[in-house]
């Protein structure tokens, strides 16, 4: 039995340790985007409006279409380097992150994305259990745009007496959950979900949702 414990809390250090070390990777790129490209995008922005001053009306539009995908590409480098930064997560809350990255989705015209909030807001004991919710919902995000062919995105957040449910629905292609799906995706958000005691329910049917329930017991302060 000793042997048996001592290998689940190895297990579980060992999944805690490589969490801890995708969030500083997350973190890296984070500040790589903001600071290196995002400077970038800006000093490409400002050699175009330049440009604009000693053009004539001919390339004008080309010049004007130019500058518009360089904003649209600077707000979205902007918005994705906040949302993989965990200290800017943690300092604009866990509703307000996701709020944020609704907005993020939406801004992106790939998806319609919707957010509802219930319940009176709880604060979380423990910081990083906001990151670990923040981070399979973002994953649940990125599989719906890279696999589900979803044209629409539902997101609720209830707040109960003593459980936190969230939930997320996709009405894309969906996928069946017992026929060897098991990404590197899936398997992340089902280590995250352990090492804070939430509970996580994936539910799919193939050409019409996927659903992911996650209730997460918190501690009120």
């Amino acid at each position: 039995m000793d042997k048996i414990n001592q290998q689940k809390a190895f297990d579980e250090e060992l999944a805690k340790t490589q969490q801890e070390i995708q969030e500083e990777t997350l973190k890296h790129v984070g500040r790589e985007l903001h600071d290196n490209v995002g400077q970038l995008l800006a000093f490409a922005t400002m050699q175009l409006n330049a440009v604009e001053k000693v053009s004539d009306q001919t390339i004008l539009p080309k010049v004007s279409n130019a500058q518009e995908a360089l904003a649209s590409s600077l707000t979205e480098v902007r918005a994705l380097s906040k949302s993989l930064n965990n200290d800017v997560i943690l300092n604009s809350g866990f509703d307000t992150a996701v709020s944020n990255e609704i907005n993020r989705l939406n801004n992106s015209g790939l998806i319609e994305a919707s957010i509802k909030i219930t319940g009176k807001k709880v604060d979380f004991e423990n910081n990083q259990d906001e990151i670990m919710l923040f981070r399979i919902l973002q994953e649940f995000f990125s599989n719906t745009l890279k696999y589900a062919s979803a044209e629409r995105l539902d997101v609720e957040i209830n707040y109960l007496d003593n459980v936190l449910v969230i939930s997320a629905v996709d009405d894309g292609d969906g996928f069946e959950l017992n026929n060897g799906h098991n990404g590197s995706g899936l398997i992340n958000m089902k280590k995250r979900a352990e090492l804070i005691n939430a509970e996580l329910e994936l539910t799919s049917e193939l050409d019409n949702f996927t659903r992911l329930m996650l209730k997460y017991p918190y501690r009120i302060n």
